[in-house]
């Protein structure tokens, strides 16, 4: 079976996560992906796949005999769609022989444009796969499941030699959560790899740091014809802190390696105030001056207008995987070679969010991440190919191969 024919099945399961939720999973319905895959593993032949109670899926395709020494390599995806846009009641559609123009997404009044998606030229020839413009499609990252248990197949035929393969499907990726409970010993690999990017031959090893901060600010509400040097106006004071911050450096503004400060959220009148931001930077440095900047700016406040005035909390989220990543850079160069044998270019560049390879990673598996092919995720424009699904089977089974053919190599 071909991945996109896996795909087609596994979007029409509701798997959206709760960015509120409380439990792991923070919905029930990551479930219904979770038991179906083990169980589809299970006839496909990986005897030890199942679930755990926090909906983390496990699998193991052992080593081809005699190749048992070559490092454990593991290949991981989330079960879960955004919250954010609607993933019910998907139904996907399929444009055979894509011209390269604009496709209307359905009934929906939606049109997915050439325009405003100008690398839709490039998919010209290939069988697109677009929303029907009410939904997303939940190729994020359901197409990175589908090509993981294609890949599984293809390598349960027998006809290629390969070290021992881990596989693994997490929860509530998209809410931040995924990879917290992710077993790193049982799941066994030593090295691994999220398929859970963009085009078929992009790599990506570099992710910001990452954290949330918030401003609780406290006013002094009195009677305005009577408020001469008293009043504090809390709503007042949190427009003159986000005045405080580089006004060129927000996500409009800024790309590739540069960072922001990105006001998420705010709310506020005379009594009281709240600001929400989320603060990324890829240099560990600049991050840190960030975060220096958010307290002088609580300090000045509190000078001004009295203690207790603004209250700064800042929470740590993600941080950057270039570190754990740049002593394995074969993880790196096998992935290129593999991209390269297909007759495409690597695209090496950074990833203006995070990954669950980037927890993994700081948490002693070092885990880059893999494109799947799919463009314009989270939302009601979301398309993929299946023949770019079909090439990133290849560059996994590519990189596998690197990996069964380097007897006597250290890579631990």
């Amino acid at each position: 079976m071909r991945a996109y024919e896996r795909l087609l099945n596994y979007v029409k399961i509701y798997t959206a996560s709760d960015a509120d939720g409380e439990k792991s999973p923070t919905t029930a319905r990551q479930f219904d992906l979770a038991n179906l895959l083990s169980d589809e593993m299970k006839a496909l032949g990986i005897s030890d796949a199942r679930v755990d109670e926090h909906c983390y899926v496990y699998g193991t395709i052992p080593a081809t005999p005699g190749y048992e020494t070559r490092p454990a390599i593991g290949f991981i995806a989330h079960l879960d769609t955004t919250p954010d846009f609607c993933g019910e009641h998907v139904n996907p559609q399929v444009h055979g022989h894509y011209d390269g123009g604009d496709v209307a997404l359905g009934g929906s009044g939606r049109t997915l444009c050439a325009e405003q998606f100008p690398h839709l030229a490039k998919l010209r020839g290939r069988t697109l796969i677009t929303t029907d413009g009410t939904t997303l499609l939940g190729a994020d990252d359901k197409a990175g499941i589908a090509e993981i248990m294609t890949l599984a197949e293809e390598l349960l035929k027998g006809d290629r030699p390969h070290g021992k393969v881990c596989i693994g499907f997490t929860p509530d990726e998209e809410v931040g959560c995924g990879a917290g409970l992710l077993d790193i010993p049982a799941f066994g690999a030593d090295f691994a790899y999220t398929v859970d990017g963009g085009a078929e031959n992009e790599i990506v090893y570099e992710n910001f740091n990452a954290c949330a901060a918030d401003f609780d600010v406290s006013g002094f509400n009195i009677h305005p014809g009577s408020s001469k040097d008293k009043m504090i106006n809390a709503a007042l004071v949190a427009m003159e802190i986000n005045r405080m911050l580089p006004e060129a450096e927000t996500p409009r503004n800024t790309e590739l390696y540069e960072g922001f400060f990105h006001l998420t959220e705010m709310k506020g009148s005379v009594e009281s105030a709240e600001l929400h931001y989320i603060v990324r930077d890829h240099s560990s440095g600049r991050f840190e001056a960030r975060q220096a900047t958010l307290r002088q700016i609580e300090k000045r406040i509190n000078e001004k207008y009295g203690a207790g005035t603004a209250r700064l909390t800042i929470r740590q989220q993600y941080r950057n995987m270039a570190e754990k990543i740049e002593p394995h850079m074969h993880l790196i160069e096998f992935a290129k070679e593999a991209i390269r044998e297909l007759g495409m270019e690597p695209d090496v560049s950074p990833v203006r969010g995070g990954t669950d390879g980037a927890e993994l990673s700081f948490r002693g598996l070092p885990c880059p991440n893999l494109g799947t092919g799919g463009y314009a995720m989270h939302g009601p424009y979301e398309h993929i190919t299946a023949e770019g699904m079909d090439a990133v089977v290849q560059v996994m089974l590519g990189i596998l191969k690197r990996y069964a053919e380097s007897e006597g190599q250290k890579f631990l």
